[in-house]
């Protein structure tokens, strides 16, 4: 069920990405900035993707990393997996969202697995896995629906037992908050808490009756966002075939339609503090593996079957500025009452493994603590 799965993009199909680049068509500049992604950004990245950018250190880093393949309910899933050789470590599965992938946590394997060498505590230890969504990476592409978070989540508990952890704990951001909490909610008797830098949480009736002023703003950006900024939402769980056509034929319509939101979800201008290279890497690994189409299914899997009920299991939460939505203590507790854990960092947006690696790492650590307290 699990074996090796090392990472070799053909030569030939990084030859025909970069002559689709060189050969890309450009509409006109916008006429309003707030009309979607900025025309020169875009163009100069493109520019740097055909002329100078290189996968291959990111594939020897996959390699690297233990990447490996399971079929799993009849679907292969491709991994990432760290053994720690602190004898007291524990297992956490680590799941990405949306538009990004299981590049995001490569700077996170070794200081999780390995603290002592980052300076850390050897009780600080993690064995981690980080699965690649269905219809992600080089995950399989489900050919017939039913693979929401929920079976996802099943998924990932049939991979941690197979890979001989009888408990773990599970950590996610974007779709990958919302894996966790279904293996929370679904798996407790084996997962044993789940850390969120994502809430999928409505806000309660006495955060609409009387806010605070930081509820109050986080409120109004709930509002803008469902407004003006959910488009790519709404396409995706309504029609995301018809949009994927275009994703998985043009790398410069796909890279406008993924790099969006990293301007979008980042803190700060621009990308933030994300590395353009790994940019570039994680469009490199949409495009040579087709899945512009089957990862935005997961929308239309998902949207169709919401939970928000309360969950009773051990919780810890972050809330980073940039972050699409940032609740409040009471706003998180309202579904998850058993919240060990929660901080609101300075800094930081959507991508935090990216954006801010130090203060992820220290918040999950700290939310393991509490679950063994």
């Amino acid at each position: 069920m699990i074996r090796p799965f090392p990472v070799e993009v053909p030569q030939a199909t990084l030859d025909d990405l970069r002559d689709r680049l060189g050969r890309a068509r450009y509409p006109e500049p916008a006429t309003d900035p707030s009309q979607g992604l900025d025309f020169e950004t875009l163009q100069a990245l493109m520019q740097r993707w055909a002329d100078a950018h290189d996968w291959r250190p990111c594939e020897a880093r996959l390699n690297a990393a233990g990447s490996s393949m399971a079929t799993l309910d009849g679907l292969d899933i491709h991994f990432l997996h760290v053994r720690s050789a602190e004898p007291a470590a524990r297992p956490l599965v680590i799941t990405h969202g949306w538009p990004g992938s299981i590049l995001e946590h490569l700077d996170l394997l070794g200081p999780l697995s390995d603290p002592v060498a980052y300076g850390g505590r050897a009780e600080d230890a993690f064995h981690v896995v980080v699965p690649s969504l269905p219809g992600f990476g080089f995950s399989a592409k489900p050919s017939a629906p039913g693979w929401g978070t929920d079976r996802i989540a099943d998924a990932w508990d049939e991979l941690m037992v197979a890979l001989g952890y009888p408990s773990y704990l599970a950590q996610g951001g974007d779709w990958g908050s919302i894996v966790s909490t279904a293996l929370l909610k679904r798996h407790p008797e084996r997962c044993r808490g789940a850390h969120l830098n994502f809430a999928p949480v409505v806000p309660p009736p006495e955060v609409m009756a009387d806010p605070t002023p930081e509820e109050a703003a986080a409120l109004k950006v709930m509002k803008r966002q469902r407004k003006v900024d959910s488009g790519y939402a709404r396409i995706q769980s309504t029609k995301p075939q018809t949009l994927g056509y275009g994703l998985v034929d043009s790398p410069v319509g796909m890279a406008a339609w993924i790099l969006e939101k990293f301007v979008a979800w980042t803190d700060g201008s621009g990308f933030g503090s994300v590395d353009p290279k790994w940019l570039l890497d994680n469009l490199t690994l949409w495009w040579v593996t087709g899945t512009g189409a089957s990862a935005a299914r997961l929308y239309w899997e998902s949207y169709r079957h919401v939970d928000l009920g309360v969950v009773d299991g051990p919780v810890g939460f972050v809330a980073f500025p940039g972050e699409l939505l940032r609740p409040s203590r009471r706003w998180v507790q309202s579904r998850f009452p058993k919240l060990l854990t929660y901080a609101a960092p300075e800094a930081g947006g959507h991508f935090p493994a990216l954006e801010q690696p130090s203060r992820l790492i220290h918040e999950i650590r700290a939310f393991a603590a509490a679950v063994d307290a």
